[in-house]
This record gives structure tokens, sequence and C-alpha cells, in this order.
């Protein structure tokens, strides 16, 4: 627990650190605010970049979330056909799954290049569009996964009594299996997010000259030190973080309370 923590409470420390000194920025000289002040400052902060980052990782999560949900649905219920379970069908089922997951299984450093030559050969300027499809390429595996492993455990017979009351196959998704598999959706995303938001390799490889992302700008910024304005934002991402699992937490016990009641 101390090596685990240790690192993220020096970022913290050293985040209030009055150290104007790039090449010595370890040396704590005293307590100051001004790297908070200066943090989203138009010119020298990460604020614009921290945009970026969000536009690119909203647009990706949702368009990954919607494929990989509509995916996980597909080759669940191509399994739950038994009448066309025939060994072609299944090997091109397993096959189906395995191309899903290559995104998560290839190295970064290919991927990225991979898709510089496919955007290249496409005559696509390189920008939020090359970042939004970069991103949503590998987000989706991290969604399919997730809803399927859901899906799978629901019962069938809960959709198929909806379609016995007179529901079509896409209200009964939308009003039953939809609901049902929410959860894992979420959590799924939430993945889908923080890897979009955590991703530099890929990243690096197809933004354009005006839509760098935040971990390209830290990056950039950290080649000769950390500066203490980089500790800043960790601890503004740290403290959005815990927030938002306190927030989950309150939820949950307060939904405990409301059942046991």
């Amino acid at each position: 627990m101390l090596l685990l923590y240790l690192p993220i409470l020096v970022v913290v420390v050293f985040s209030f650190n009055a150290n104007t000194t790039r090449t010595a920025t370890m040396t704590f000289t005293g307590f100051s605010l001004q790297w908070y002040k200066n943090l989203f400052d138009p010119i020298s902060g990460f604020g614009v970049h921290l945009v970026t980052s969000l536009e690119v990782a909203f647009w990706s999560v949702l368009f990954s979330c919607v494929m990989g949900t509509i995916g996980a649905v597909g080759l669940l219920h191509r399994k739950k056909q038994k009448s066309l379970s025939g060994r072609s069908l299944e090997r091109f089922i397993n096959f189906g799954e395995q191309a899903a997951m290559l995104p998560i299984m290839i190295p970064e450093l290919i991927m990225g290049i991979a898709l510089l030559a496919l955007f290249s050969f496409l005559r696509l300027p390189m920008g939020k569009i090359t970042l939004v499809i970069a991103h949503t390429s590998f987000c989706i595996p991290y969604i399919l996964i997730t809803v399927k492993s859901r899906l799978s455990t629901l019962d069938p017979s809960i959709e198929e009594a909806a379609r016995d009351l007179g529901a079509s196959p896409i209200r009964a998704f939308l009003t039953v299996t939809l609901p049902l598999a929410a959860p894992a959706v979420l959590s799924g995303c939430l993945l889908a997010f923080a890897m979009s938001m955590d991703d530099f390799v890929i990243s690096f490889f197809v933004n354009g000259a005006e839509t760098t992302t935040l971990p390209l700008k830290v990056y950039s910024s950290v080649k000769v030190g950390v500066t203490p304005q980089v500790n800043a934002l960790c601890t503004v991402m740290l403290g959005a973080a815990f927030l938002l699992v306190a927030m989950g937490q309150l939820l949950s016990s307060a939904r405990g309370k409301e059942k046991k009641i």
C-alpha cells in the first residue's frame, strides 16, 4: 500500500510547490497555489488540450458504445440459434470474436503505425476525425466484452416473454434487454473513456497540428522535468476520480437502504 500511494502523495504535495526552477522541481521551496491558477491559462495551461481530449473521448465512447453493444447482441444471438449452429457458422462466430479483440491484443505502436498508414492511404487530414476513429477502434472491444458477459448471464425467457406479448425484436431489446444490460454498458463506457483519455502512443501517430490531446501535451511538458503545473493537473484529475467514486458509493448505499425499507 505504501509503494502504491506514496508516489501519488508526492505528486499532490509538490503540486503546491512554489519553486519555479524547471531543472530542480523536486526541491520544495514553499507553499503556493500559482500552478492551479495557471492550470487553465489559454497560452501556457492545459485547458485547451483537456477540452480536446474530452471531446475525442466523448465521441469515441459514444460510437464504440453503439457498435460494441450491437456487436455483443449479434454474437450472442447467433450462438443461441441452434438451427443454424453448423460448424462453419460456429467457426465464423469464433473468428468474429477473435477479430473484435485484436485492437486490444495488438501492441499500440503497431496499431498507431497501421492507422497512420490507413489514413494516409485514404488521404484523411489528421485531426479530431482521425483521433475519434482511432480511439473508437480500440474502445469497442472493452464495451463488447463487458456487454457480452452481462448478456450471457440473462435469462432468455424474459425477452421471449416480451416477444410473446407482441413486442417487436427492436422494442423487446430496447425495453427489456437493454435496461438489464445497462450496468455493463455503463461500466464498459467508463473503461473505454479512461482508455481514451489515457492513450498516448496511438494519438501520437494520428493527431494533427491543431489537435494536441492532453497526454501529448503532458509528455511534451515533462521532457526536461516534471513541473508543478503537471502535478497540479494530476491532483485535479485524481480529485475528480475520487469524487466520482464517492458519488457512486453514496448512490449504491442509498439504493441499498431503499431496498431494505
